[in-house]
């Protein structure tokens, strides 16, 4: 029989025999907070003054290991012990520790893990070192312990990805020595007994010698160079990785300064704030209501985006009906699906042996009434108010009592679509982003009639399908959109003012965006955004700036990728700006009488950066979204928002409101109309208010 003390602590100690068994038990994830430290410190240091243990094993409760450092710590004054000096602590000791890990060992619990002197996992175990994803490195010994068991090479790929490490794959690289099936506390005792038997090997990796690899190291600042030009945290992990060739104390002391060298940087504040958003944004008004059944899934429309949409339902193990209106357009929907299908078993996304079955989930049908079983159904035809209005007022005498209905609407008002219906509280905007089956956001668009089980659905649907659902109230583009519509303005009118496309892009691909914004519309496809500038032509106002080029463009055909020419000439890679393209241009300038200014790239981002945040500050003020953390994830997850910079808003606070006003009221001098102070940001300025106030405030 064991002996137990503790047991209303986060660290539990069990004498069984020569044994002792450390349980940390901290639920959800077992973050190694400074209370949990002080306590895996304390346990350590009694057991060493008794000299009776001959093994400690640590081990967790629950489903993880540790999910590492709790990062609530993270910018706070630093507790007592440091995780450094805890796991140099844990790796000096005269008693032999080894640790069994179950779940996942990630960031500081697999650090943890690495000070120890033997590892043991758990069937179904995944380790990683994911502190990159957040504009650190691992700080606790990360850098220098994980290279003496695994090798340069491998180091860099696990600490420069932040992936998680299967089990399989932990035990070639030599992160762990034994793999086990069984339950934690049992595997862990039998571990322990084999250590004091002399059948399982200990020894501290600080005795183990690193091959240098200065060939690997070179190709991966190489590759950061290139493809992470903005990030600090990648090169500084290369630095800490190279120094394990050293001494381990000398070792350390070099990955200390570079993770400190990290942590004084805007960009992990950036990252940091991008981590809290994903989750921040589920806190919604329906949260606690219960969504409706969800197994059959019901798309109308096979074209890019519905074949998006059902390919993402049926990767996350859905069964789906795909509806379209002729044998022809369904044949070209089902295709698209078979080839997304493909795409993700050749990106490892989906198991070979799994996309038959997979494919097999899907129903093709050109008749509606085939619908009628479906928990949920998603329209996505293309964007038009009469025919959506149609599709919803046939679907209300289709669809089954409790089925919710939604329309993929990229601005269209969801009122007026669920007025189409008897059951408006059935109704709600379920906006997702192409390509559908890849882009995580999912812009979860509430009606006023919204039944709260229905809005409780449609987030439900966004994490069964892996997205990051964000909550929009309902306007004429909702959170994205709306902001998109009103910075893409300003983007014109530096291009008429006398800025080229290419200098816009790559000014603001500098600052960190994923494309430029010429770009991006010649990839989207101008007759997308020609045909938006139609619909709402007969609401502009007459003291609107409006600049033609765009769809001048359109008018000789040049829609961008999709016809070969656009802003750029797509016949050519890299594709160069299109002459005849440039020429319109120029001719619009003439004809406005317009004398063109040279910018530097400096003001460009800032002028486009300032028309977002202000039309993003408008958004908040009008309830669309609920916090600004909502448009911050929107950006992020949809938008190509550079996440080093955490999201508009969060840049926005970077600035301070008092320099946004000011902005804004220089800029008023020639546009009255366009640059107007939004209200909020007015008090905040006065205030000395933040959007981070809000988001703590919500």
């Amino acid at each position: 029989m064991g002996s137990e003390t503790g047991a209303d602590r986060a660290v539990r100690v069990e004498r069984v025999g020569r044994v002792a068994l450390l349980e940390i038990d901290n639920p959800p994830v077992n973050a190694l907070g400074s209370s949990v430290r002080a306590e895996i410190q304390a346990a350590l240091r009694a057991l060493q003054a008794e000299e009776s243990a001959g093994v400690i094993a640590i081990h967790s409760a629950g489903r993880t290991f540790s999910a590492g450092a709790d990062i609530r710590e993270f910018g706070k004054p630093p507790r007592a012990p440091a995780m450094p000096d805890l796991y140099d602590e844990i790796e000096a000791s005269a008693i032999p520790v080894i640790a069994v890990m179950q779940g996942m060992a990630l960031g500081g619990g697999l650090e943890l893990a690495l000070a120890c002197h033997a590892r043991i996992g758990i069937e179904g175990l995944k380790v990683g070192q994911p502190e990159v994803l957040i504009g650190l490195l691992p700080g606790a010994g990360g850098t220098q312990r994980l290279p003496r068991l695994t090798g340069v090479p491998a180091a860099l790929d696990i600490c420069l990805s932040g992936r998680k490490v299967p089990a399989e794959e932990a035990l070639k690289l030599g992160i762990l020595d034994r793999l086990e099936a069984g339950e934690t506390r049992a595997v862990a005792l039998d571990a322990a007994e084999a250590v004091l038997s002399g059948r399982l090997a200990t020894r501290r990796t600080s005795e183990i010698d690193l091959v240098a690899d200065p060939a690997a190291l070179e190709a991966a600042r190489d590759r950061l160079r290139r493809t992470q030009p903005h990030l600090v945290s990648p090169l500084a992990c290369v630095d800490a990785i190279e120094a394990a060739a050293l001494p381990l104390a000398e070792g350390l002391k070099v990955e200390r300064q570079r993770f400190l060298d990290c942590m004084d940087t805007p960009q992990r504040a950036g990252l940091i704030h991008a981590f809290f958003v994903e989750r921040a944004v589920a806190n919604v008004p329906e949260k606690s209501a219960t969504p409706r059944p969800l197994s059959a899934l019901g798309v109308i429309g096979g074209g890019t985006m519905g074949s998006g949409i059902a390919t993402a339902a049926l990767l996350a193990g859905l069964s789906v009906t795909l509806d379209e209106v002729s044998d022809e357009a369904l044949a070209r929907g089902v295709s698209t699906i078979t080839r997304n299908l493909d795409g993700a078993v050749k990106r490892g996304k989906l198991a070979a042996d799994a996309r038959d079955s997979t494919l097999a989930r899907l129903t093709a049908s050109t008749e509606m009434a085939d619908l009628g079983e479906a928990d949920l159904i998603i329209e996505a035809v293309f964007e038009n108010m009469e025919v959506k209005k149609d599709i919803f007022t046939r679907l209300d005498k289709i669809a089954k009592p409790g089925a919710v209905l939604a329309s993929n609407t990229s601005y269209l008002n969801i009122n007026e679509i669920a007025a189409a219906t008897s059951r408006p509280g059935d109704v709600l905007g379920l906006h997702f982003f192409s390509p559908a089956h890849v882009m995580r956001l999912l812009e979860i668009v509430v009606a006023d009639r919204a039944a709260p089980e229905v809005v409780a659905t449609g987030f439900a649907l966004a994490r069964r399908l892996g997205k990051v659902g964000v909550r929009a109230g309902v306007c004429d583009g909702f959170i994205g959109n709306r902001i998109l519509s009103h910075y893409l303005k300003e983007a014109t009118y530096l291009l008429m003012d006398g800025a080229s496309p290419a200098q816009i892009d790559r000014a603001l691909e500098d600052f960190g965006f994923a494309m430029g914004p010429f770009r991006v519309s010649d990839l989207a496809g101008l007759d997308i955004g020609w045909a938006e500038r139609k619909r709402k032509a007969p609401m502009r106002p007459p003291e609107e700036r409006y600049v033609p080029i765009a769809d001048v463009l359109c008018e000789h055909g040049w829609f961008g990728r999709k016809t070969g020419q656009g802003y750029y000439d797509y016949s050519q890679d890299p594709a160069p700006p299109y002459p005849p393209a440039m020429e319109v241009i120029e001719a619009e300038r003439a004809k406005a009488g317009i004398v063109p200014r040279s910018f530097p790239d400096e003001e460009i981002v800032e002028r486009y950066m300032t028309a977002m945040i202000s039309e993003a500050a408008r958004v908040v003020e009008d309830g669309i979204a609920l916090r600004p953390a909502d448009v911050d994830a929107v950006f992020l997850f949809g938008y190509g928002f550079p996440r080093f910079r955490g999201g508009p808003l969060h840049y926005a606070d970077t600035l301070g409101a008092a320099e946004i006003v000011s902005r804004i009221e220089r800029y008023a001098a020639e546009d009255p109309h366009y640059w107007q102070v939004p209200a909020l940001l007015r008090r905040m300025a006065e205030d000395g208010g933040s959007f981070d106030d809000l988001n703590r405030a919500g």
